[in-house]
């Protein structure tokens, strides 16, 4: 059969993502599998902190703006 991708985008469990970087969604526009699921965006500037609903994968805020 044919090859899993390995590579799947949220395949990670935790990202750090820069102020540069917002507004924050899941999956980022970068990720190598784009389409993993529908495409959500994340209010991290809240708490610093945010989990994605369809995932699981948890974003932490660092870094500040240049």
């Amino acid at each position: 059969m044919g090859e899993q991708n390995s590579d799947k985008s949220c395949a990670e469990k935790h990202y750090w993502v820069h102020p540069d970087d917002l507004p924050l969604s899941c999956p980022m526009p970068d990720m190598p599998v784009w389409n993993a699921h529908p495409r959500v965006y994340l209010d991290i500037e809240t708490k610093g902190e945010v989990a994605c609903p369809y995932c699981g994968a948890l974003f932490t805020l660092t870094g500040q703006n240049k």
